[in-house]
């Protein structure tokens, strides 16, 4: 059985008793980076065999997982935080365990994604997730196609390193919209700052801001009212 584990996504104390119990009885851990994956291990004192499933040996580890499996053999998959195949890599390996009928199982846990939204304040009603915008090529293309959401609010992972040329970038290709960043999510320094592209450009000028960031886009829809760009 595949057993996809969801981890904490800073606060350790929010690793659930199913998946501690999980990683403590599977044959075998795949994770994203074996050095992250052990501290957590170690935290919650489970000895176990850790081996690495990333972008760089995913190629080669999707047949040795599927071929375990098929020995049945119980493997967890985890990524450095929060749930795999968000953003993460492993939806290959998923994908290749339901062709074989082989049993996938979610422990499901922390998410950067749903943990920010539910704190930003924001209509979540209807979104659309990004995930991370490219960095060059396709991104100007992308911001675009996202100018024409009316209504659903756009969730964005971003870098401290890339947060103010993406709000720049927004306001350039997207119009100016209401946006919300939660950065450091169940970290200490945790943080909501809230404010139009315009207001939150000129804070983070002032003063920049470190940690993972989840950013969130408003529609131009804004609460439900008339479009803000329409002009019927």
């Amino acid at each position: 059985m595949l057993y996809i584990v969801a981890t904490p996504i800073g606060n350790l104390e929010d690793m659930t008793f199913r998946a501690i119990r999980t990683l403590k009885e599977v044959d075998y851990i795949f994770a994203e980076d074996t050095r992250v994956t052990r501290k957590l291990l170690d935290h919650y004192e489970i000895k176990n065999t850790v081996y690495r499933y990333d972008e760089h040996t995913k190629q080669h580890q999707v047949a040795n997982i599927i071929n375990l499996l098929k020995e049945d053999k119980n493997i967890a998959l985890v990524t450095d935080a929060g749930t795999p195949c968000i953003s993460d890599p492993g939806y290959e390996v998923v994908d290749e365990a339901h062709k074989n009928n082989i049993k996938v199982v979610a422990i499901p846990g922390a998410s950067a994604l749903t943990a920010s939204a539910s704190i930003a304040g924001v209509n979540m009603r209807r979104f659309c997730f990004e995930g991370f915008l490219p960095k060059k090529k396709g991104r100007q293309t992308l911001l675009k196609q996202l100018a024409e959401e009316k209504e659903r609010t756009i969730v964005i992972y971003e870098s401290p390193f890339r947060i103010e040329k993406t709000l720049r970038d927004i306001e350039t290709f997207m119009g100016k919209r209401e946006v919300v960043i939660v950065r450091e999510i169940t970290k200490i320094y945790e943080e909501v700052l809230r404010g139009s592209t315009t207001e939150l450009i000129e804070k983070l000028e002032k003063n920049p801001i470190k940690g993972e960031i989840v950013l969130l886009v408003e529609g131009q829809q804004k609460g439900g009212n008339k479009y803000v760009n329409d002009t019927d």
